[in-house]
């Protein structure tokens, strides 16, 4: 393309400019690399683990939520994709304490929390014991690491049962403990498995299998600790409970985190301890909410209610585990 200037004062100059625009360059496409041998490897591993959380987890879950909304009950088991729809109908009776069901879920909420708080909190504090305890090498601190981690090792149905024998008020070893020791009356022996009593029945069974699990990753977070630390802090006059406090705490951060999130997360919606501790009768200091959750739902027939309280626990627990992560991450960052 040519442009034709004048130029002020002089007769008729002109001045050409050719301004040709250069032609645009196509973009040229990468060659695509060869997929190498064996690219499908990974994935054809990966797919068993896929498809049997599909299956497990997410599947069930999806459809417990619609069962949530609908009014689900034994008339419509043997073709319950037709039972009728409810709505918001379950949600609405297991919120509201005006009626029955709903002051019941909300003393098994209630019951849940002061359990899973005693439990967690004796759960960590005996595992931080026992691992700062048989942290520093002493004959036979093999042998009380295997004591300590006998009951996370034993099978827990097995476990559960010989702790309910051992709860029996005649013949259980534990009321013949408390007789011994003039803390109870024979005349008058004390019921673990009803009653008041049944709560620290199955707080104590819980502690008793929850806490080697504490112990085992505290114990595995304190080998990375460096030694030298300590014998810095003890060179300048730290005692033992100073160090604890300045040293094993702040390292054992991480582990702390992650390990208080999954004992909540286990102790809340515990169920087979109560279900094996009392079997169906479950006492009402003993009703914590997996149990009682099942009881709406297996014993009453009520599927539909059973899945709306299945689904607000679900909702409950997210809610409270992305509030801690989101607390200690902000913390963590200023610190």
């Amino acid at each position: 393309m040519a442009l034709t200037t004048t130029t002020p004062g002089t007769d008729s100059a002109t001045v050409k400019t050719d301004t040709h625009t250069p032609p645009k360059q196509r973009k040229t496409q990468k060659p695509r690399r060869p997929r190498p041998a064996g690219w499908w490897l990974p994935f054809a591993l990966i797919a068993p683990a896929v498809i049997f959380e599909l299956l497990i987890h997410i599947v069930p879950m999806l459809t417990g939520i619609w069962i949530s909304f609908t009014k689900l009950s034994a008339l419509f088991l043997s073709n319950w994709t037709a039972a009728p729809f409810a709505g918001l109908l379950n949600y609405q009776v297991a919120v509201s304490v005006n009626n029955s069901e709903g002051a019941a879920l909300l003393n098994s909420f209630a019951i849940t929390c002061a359990f899973t708080i005693i439990v967690v909190a004796l759960s960590w504090g005996f595992g931080m014991s026992a691992a700062v305890a048989l942290q520093r090498t002493f004959r036979g601190r093999s042998v009380f690491r295997t004591l300590f981690l006998i009951p996370y090792a034993i099978p827990m149905f097995a476990g559960i049962i010989s702790w309910k024998f051992m709860f029996q008020q005649q013949t259980g070893v534990v009321n013949q403990i408390l007789v011994s020791l003039h803390l109870a009356n024979a005349t008058n022996l004390p019921f673990w498995l009803i009653g008041p009593n049944s709560f620290g029945a199955v707080v104590i069974v819980t502690i008793w299998r929850t806490w080697p699990f504490a112990f085992l990753m505290l114990m595995a977070g304190l080998q990375t600790i460096n030694e030298d630390l300590y014998e810095a802090s003890a060179l300048d006059g730290a005692k033992p409970f100073r160090q604890w406090r300045s040293i094993t705490l702040p390292e054992l951060g991480g582990v702390n985190r992650v390990l208080v999130l999954v004992l909540f997360l286990w102790t809340f919606n515990d169920f087979n301890d109560p279900a094996i501790l009392f079997g169906e009768g479950q006492p009402p200091a003993g009703d914590l909410i997996s149990f009682h959750i099942y009881n709406n739902s297996f014993v009453t027939l009520n599927y539909g209610f059973g899945a709306a309280m299945s689904t607000l626990l679900l909702l409950f627990l997210l809610v409270v585990s992305a509030a801690y992560l989101l607390f200690v991450n902000r913390r963590s960052a200023r610190a």
